[in-house]
């Protein structure tokens, strides 16, 4: 089983910037295609941006393209997302997700499939 803690997330003005972590623990990190989802009140889960297991394709969803990075540091067993110009629409619960396949096979960046979620990081974009 693998254990996901994000951190990170705050209280940020348009157009400023947030990092969140995600610290994975169990499993084989280093092998896991991760991903980010996010909540935001009153509306279903969506995604956000997904990394391959050896880190070197991001994907992303239309709204964040440009603006979120998605990197992983295997050493650390950590996934980033950098997020910046920050806008209201950004404010949301923002999840930690592992698709546990090795190497990625048959996972899809959208789609997964995931096995285990954090338990999310609130971020909220003030104007």
């Amino acid at each position: 089983q693998v254990q996901l803690v994000e951190s990170g997330g705050g209280l940020v003005q348009v157009g400023g910037s947030l990092r969140l972590s995600c610290a994975a623990s169990g499993g084989t990190f280093s092998s896991y295609a991760m991903g980010w989802f996010r909540q935001a009140p009153g509306k279903e889960r969506e995604f956000v941006a997904a990394i391959n297991w050896i880190g070197d394709d991001g994907y992303y969803a239309d709204s964040v393209k440009d603006r979120f990075t998605i990197s992983r540091d295997n050493a650390k067993s950590t996934v980033y997302l950098q997020m910046n110009s920050l806008k209201p629409e950004d404010t949301a619960v923002y999840y930690c997700t592992v698709c546990q396949a090795p190497f990625s096979t048959n996972w899809r960046p959208k789609e997964g499939p995931y096995d285990y979620w954090g338990q999310g990081t609130q971020v909220t974009v003030s104007s």
